[in-house]
């Protein structure tokens, strides 16, 4: 018996189930969308920032960091706010909110007259977005809960995909349209993603869960917080994981490849292959966790990417990491489904928005954690210590996943509660 196997019949008819696919094909297409545009001005964010009058290349670099963190900075403090909000008035709301945000926000990014507006409107962006988010909460509650793990898999590979493909619309954009036209294309694109949103999903309204959200207190309604902890520690983990080889990639490349000018292209192919691998595998590791439960696919995650990181630390060749960096995103690619799910299936319907909003708080931290710890082990011990340091992370998170997951018993209890 799996945690999923415990639904009872309300289950397949939860409130809004009957338009469920329709709902995870527009937060899938809106997501994507509003992901693409939040990441297509990395290639091309230090020539903005110099563009609008910084020109001192230290001071560049500064902006450009500042400008970049600000977005992901207010977003991890008002996730959970939003998340609570659409506990009360509903979820598509949120996403409706978010979608509208987002298009006054880009498209004013593109017509900055300082760097001081570029970084007020990225707060802004960060403060009034978090589509992404939002969308899986509203995938998590409409979805039938014997086909979430999968659903929440489909939506977090159009996520993935997003972070993949912006920076590569962000470079290829500017030399045909100019900087600021790329944002106002941005902002052209989420609005279709707004209209769609507005018109096309369906959200059953639950007056009874509107007043027990009210009522309940949110982190105090959660019978056992224990399954909850270790999601919110999973997916700062799962962050952290991803992140904390970041600063060191072009270095550890370069130590690797004999030809100086293949340095960049190499890195940008070792960052890209985990999403790649990610990608492809986090709908089927849904789909698995539907049907031998999610406690397992999660401490097997964790496990299988830990070790993975062991030989990474003692590559001879570009083409080594590229291949395990790949294996490793094969890997942690459920992940993300997987805590959603959990939460889902462990809170009281009236606290997922609020919780899981707290989830994407705790996965920005491992955004910002990472690059800042794995940056500092890297120059001050030797990169092979980021490797094998996450490895023990990654690996002491498998085993407490494993001993926090609910036992058989237990099962039935997660299932009404949710």
């Amino acid at each position: 018996m799996t945690d999923t196997k415990s639904n009872d019949a309300s289950g397949a008819t939860a409130p809004g189930s009957i338009h469920w696919k329709r709902n995870l094909a527009v937060s899938l297409v809106g997501s994507f969308t509003t992901i693409v545009a939040m990441t297509l001005l990395l290639p091309f964010l230090p020539l903005y920032v110099e563009e609008l009058g910084v020109t001192d290349h230290a001071a560049i670099v500064q902006w450009s960091g500042i400008a970049y963190g600000a977005t992901f900075f207010a977003a991890a403090f008002v996730a959970p706010l939003w998340g609570r909000l659409g506990d009360i008035y509903g979820r598509k709301l949120m996403l409706v909110r978010a979608s509208l945000g987002m298009t006054v926000a880009i498209s004013l990014m593109g017509m900055a007259g300082d760097v001081w507006q570029l970084v007020a409107l990225r707060l802004f962006v960060g403060l009034a977005g978090g589509y992404s988010s939002g969308s899986m909460v509203l995938v998590a509650t409409q979805t039938p809960k014997d086909r979430s793990a999968w659903a929440l898999g489909t939506l977090a590979s159009g996520i993935m995909a997003g972070n993949l493909v912006g920076p590569l619309i962000g470079g290829a954009l500017p030399p045909l349209i100019g900087i600021r036209g790329t944002f106002l294309a941005a902002g052209a694109m989420i609005f279709l993603a707004f209209l769609a949103t507005l018109f096309l999903i369906k959200e059953e309204k639950s007056p009874a869960r509107k007043q027990a959200a009210k009522a309940s207190g949110g982190w105090a309604s959660i019978p056992d917080k224990r399954p909850v902890i270790a999601m919110l520690f999973t997916g700062m983990l799962l962050m952290f994981a991803n992140m904390s080889i970041e600063p060191i990639i072009t270095v550890y490349v370069a130590q690797l490849v004999s030809d100086a000018g293949k340095v960049t292209m190499i890195s940008g192919v070792v960052m890209s292959a985990a999403a790649l691998g990610s990608i492809l595998s986090a709908s089927r590791l849904g789909k698995l966790a539907d049907r031998i439960g999610h406690w397992p696919v999660i401490a097997g995650a964790l496990g299988v990417a830990g070790l993975l990181l062991i030989p990474q630390a003692f590559v001879t060749s570009s083409w080594q990491l590229i291949v395990l960096r790949f294996l490793m995103g094969v890997a942690l690619g459920g992940l993300l489904p997987c805590i959603s799910s959990v939460i889902r299936h462990s809170v009281p319907d009236s606290a997922a928005g609020g919780i899981l909003g707290l989830s994407v708080s705790s996965q920005y931290v491992g955004q910002v954690a990472g690059p800042l710890l794995g940056g500092f082990v890297g120059g001050h011990i030797g990169m092979r210590a980021v490797f094998l340091g996450t490895c023990v992370l990654l690996i002491a998170g498998a085993a407490y996943s494993w001993m926090v997951r609910p036992r058989e018993d237990d099962v039935g209890a997660l299932g009404d509660r949710s």
